[in-house]
């Protein structure tokens, strides 16, 4: 009656008690009772603060601290506890577990815990309440010590314990003490208990000992929602979102219906390995569930989308959302980043932040990513400044992100500076900069900064990955050696990122040998392994080799792709296998359907050049598909002046210079050709012009590392070098050696006058024979000549090299940004 006639009146809830309280009832606890019964917990709560201490029992106490718990109002639960204390009540048991699950359930764990140490409580729903809110906040820790802690009160753990104390051990990767308590709830009988299993199938899920839940799910006879949910969001965290779709397909068979949970992980997993006619379908099914007015299940649609690039369907989602979050805006930011519409991301970035929805680390991290995929480099500090504004600079994620986008926008000092600042960094953190300096062309700094690290940091397999390419760009065989020797003890040789870094890096430390057996070692071959392998062999001119290479991985059933085919036909054109080369060209789009590149057909004008082809190569030209760029044109000059043909060079010229106006070695490379036709006028024209053009951007340079120390040679100022005086005595007495013996030399040299020869000399700088010299005074013998050089070797030098390794019996290895060359025996592998 009471309640029928609450339902009818327009009066608040409180009033109507007030109007149904007889005027008899005068106990302040019947009226308290009743106003919790209808809800009304301040008038509840502040009746309880006006009655008398003697008129109020237990009981009434325990009802007003159940109401605030369910309201989650700790306000007034506090106000009721300040009564109880100046009432003088005794907390025992009774009232001390309803103030411990009032405080927990209000948030409020610290009290809560300093409550229930104070009770020694044996009830079990207490503890679990506990450990269930230690799970929750992350203080995994603490859960799993009060889970022990049961056992010396004898306390007897039921299915919820383990429940909430295997989310503990999932939390910190605990296998084994997870392994203990499935074993000790076996003798306790609770493994049918179907809400056990489930929370026993996401322990070892997250624990990624996936068939060990898959035979708990096996066994599992009465299987729930839940149980089919932790299966398909357990093998989607797994990198099994395959199989995570194969347990829907098989709850659908089952007569299940789908709740908002399952088709959250199916999107997910839908998204993770691009299922977008799957998706749609599920986005079909959100709409007439009424799904759609989830906020979780939209940000999962959208992220869906997005990841399965249908940025369209995706803004669709955004924009039709009525309330939004900042994992919503996130998730778009994310998108158009990914889609490379980085100024939209940005724009976005800046709604948010003008807006009510406030940008959080991951948001500012993923715009970071946007300004760095885009070198967006005054938005990324405009993001920056946003950080600073906010006092998010403690954040080791964004100052990661931070680096990340310096270092991609070539801002290689801001990066420092973010690093230099950080009060606590983590792996990522070293592994950004050593990646960072790396790419960027410092590979010095690199390795300098991974010896930093590992006396504060312990470095793992991306760091390793990202370490060998500055050994490989110095051609520091040694420091890669003791890398190597790093990576086995720490048993990071598995890793196939790892495995293929080192390939490469034997191969560009001129190590042929070492990068063989490091490819046998390699278990799993990908498709990059076998690139890298075939690209080696082509640097160092193996042609037959590099085929081999090629022919073995296709057999293996690993197909190439464009990276493999720019590989082969870089090789072929070294080798001046024309033949080859054509039936290459021809298998990338007819047999593995890859359409060429410009790269390809740079390949492809290169061997027609060199094999003097000229017309045809400027034929081939005219008739690609796509429009020619100036390294397409250049093979082709390359060609006329490898064949003396001046009249086709001039006008491969002028298309050369009407893509690039500014191309220094281009100018070089006509000038050459005009030498060579002794036409020193024009000579003189364009070598003045170059001079106009001023200094090239990276300068022309080459380096030795000789007892682990870098030794660098800049062209034309070898005279900085502090050894540079008996570099140049050393190399005085050669050439007098050389030219004592009558060394025949390059007949381009014959060719020219003693002046221009003089010229060339000095636009070259020679800074490869500098570094040559200053091995061979270093060295002892037997220790082979690694050099490494920015640009193309002179030929000059090149003769160089060769009367060296005959004359002093030294082997030499000279990489430069060609080819290699490897000289022994007056003899070069370049066949030059």
């Amino acid at each position: 009656m009471f309640l029928k006639s609450l339902k009818s009146s327009k009066t608040t809830p409180s009033a109507a008690v007030n109007q149904t309280i007889s005027p008899q009832i005068t106990n302040c606890n019947a009226k308290i009772r009743r106003f919790c019964e209808v809800g009304s917990l301040k008038e509840a709560v502040d009746t309880l603060c006006k009655s008398p201490k003697w008129d109020l029992e237990l009981g009434t106490y325990c009802l007003v601290l159940q109401l605030c718990a369910e309201r989650k109002s700790l306000r007034d639960g506090r106000r009721v506890h300040s009564v109880i204390s100046s009432n003088s009540w005794q907390v025992d048991s009774v009232l001390g577990a309803k103030l411990v699950f009032m405080y927990v359930n209000c948030g409020d764990l610290a009290t809560g815990r300093e409550i229930f140490d104070q009770i020694a409580n044996e009830k079990v729903y207490l503890w679990n309440i506990l450990i269930n809110e230690y799970a929750k906040v992350g203080n995994f820790g603490e859960g799993i010590c009060l889970y022990h802690k049961m056992k010396e009160f004898g306390v007897v753990p039921n299915s919820y314990t383990f429940s909430c104390v295997l989310k503990c051990f999932s939390g910190l990767g605990f296998l084994e003490e997870g392994r203990k308590a499935h074993v000790r709830l076996l003798k306790l009988h609770l493994d049918t208990d179907t809400a056990v299993v489930n929370s026993l199938i996401n322990f070892y899920f997250k624990c990624r000992r996936v068939n060990s839940a898959q035979k708990l799910f096996v066994k599992l006879l009465d299987r729930d929602i839940i149980s089919w949910n932790s299966m398909i969001s357990g093998f989607a965290s797994n990198d099994l979102p395959e199989k995570g779709l194969e347990i829907f397909d098989q709850m659908l068979q089952a007569g299940l219906v789908p709740n908002l949970t399952t088709v959250t992980c199916v999107l997910a997993a839908c998204a993770d390995i691009s299922v977008l006619e799957f998706g749609r379908m599920l986005h079909g099914y959100v709409l007439k569930t009424g799904f759609a007015r989830d906020l979780t299940c939209n940000n999962t649609l959208l992220d869906m989308y997005a990841k399965c690039g249908d940025l369209d369907s995706a803004i669709q989602v955004f924009e039709n959302m009525v309330d939004r979050s900042v994992v919503s805006c996130t998730s778009m930011i994310a998108a158009y980043a990914r889609e490379g519409l980085s100024h939209a991301a940005i724009r976005l970035f800046h709604e948010m932040r003008d807006g009510a929805l406030r940008p959080d680390a991951f948001t500012v991290s993923t715009v970071l990513n946007a300004c760095a995929s885009s070198n967006l480099l005054d938005n990324g500090k405009e993001v920056h400044d946003y950080v600073t504004e906010n006092k998010m600079q403690s954040n080791v994620s964004i100052c990661n992100a931070l680096m990340d986008m310096y270092m991609k926008c070539g801002s290689i000092e801001d990066a420092q500076s973010v690093f230099s600042q950080m009060s606590a960094r983590d792996t990522i953190s070293w592994n950004t900069m050593i990646a960072g300096y790396s790419k960027n062309g410092r590979p010095n700094e690199a390795l300098n900064l991974f010896l930093e690290m590992q006396h504060q940091s312990k470095p793992d397999c991306i760091t390793m990955s990202c370490i060998l390419p500055s050994c490989a760009s110095l051609a520091a065989l040694e420091r890669g050696k003791e890398i190597h020797a790093h990576i086995l003890r720490n048993g990071q040789i598995d890793d196939i990122y790892v495995a293929n870094a080192l390939v490469d890096m034997y191969m560009k430390c001129g190590a042929l040998i070492l990068a063989h057996l490091a490819f046998g070692m390699v278990a799993r071959r990908d498709l990059i392994s076998w690139t890298i392998m075939t690209a080696g062999y082509c640097l160092h001119g193996l042609a037959n080799e590099a085929m081999s290479s090629f022919n073995e991985m296709r057999n293996e059933g690993i197909e190439p792709d464009e990276n493999s085919f720019s590989s082969i036909l870089y090789g072929c054109c070294h080798s001046g296998l024309l033949n080859e080369g054509r039936q290459f060209f021809t298998m990338m789009e007819k047999d593995c359907g890859i359409k060429p590149k410009l790269e390809h057909y740079t390949c492809m004008v290169d061997l027609l050049a060199n094999a003097g082809r000229l017309t045809e190569a400027y034929r081939f030209i005219e008739k690609m598909p796509l429009k020619a760029d100036a390294a397409v044109w250049g093979a082709l000059l390359q060609g006329c002046r490898i064949h003396h043909n001046l009249k086709l060079a001039e006008k491969v010229a002028e298309h050369i210079f009407e893509l690039e106006p500014d191309s220094k070695a281009s100018y070089m490379r006509l000038a050459n050709i005009y030498s060579e036709a002794k036409i020193w006028d024009k000579v003189k024209w364009l070598k003045d012009k170059i001079g106009h053009l001023g200094k090239e951007k990276n300068q022309v340079c080459s380096w030795i590392v000789v007892k682990g120390k870098v030794q660098i040679f800049f062209a034309g100022n070898v005279a900085s070098h502090p050894e540079s005086k008996n570099i140049e005595t050393f190399l005085k007495k050669l050439k007098c050696r050389m030219n004592g013996e009558n060394y025949i030399r390059s007949t381009k040299y014959a060719m020219m006058d003693k002046d221009e020869v003089e010229k060339e000399v000095a636009l070259c700088g020679h800074s490869e024979l500098s570094a040559m010299a200053f091995g061979l005074l270093n060295l002892s013998r037997g220790n082979t000549i690694r050099v490494t050089k920015n640009s193309r070797i002179c030929r000059e030098c090149h003769d160089m090299a060769k009367f060296i390794s005959k004359t002093l019996g030294r082997e030499i290895i000279l990489r430069d940004s060609h080819r290699f060359h490897h000289f022994k025996d007056a003899l070069c592998s370049c066949r030059g």
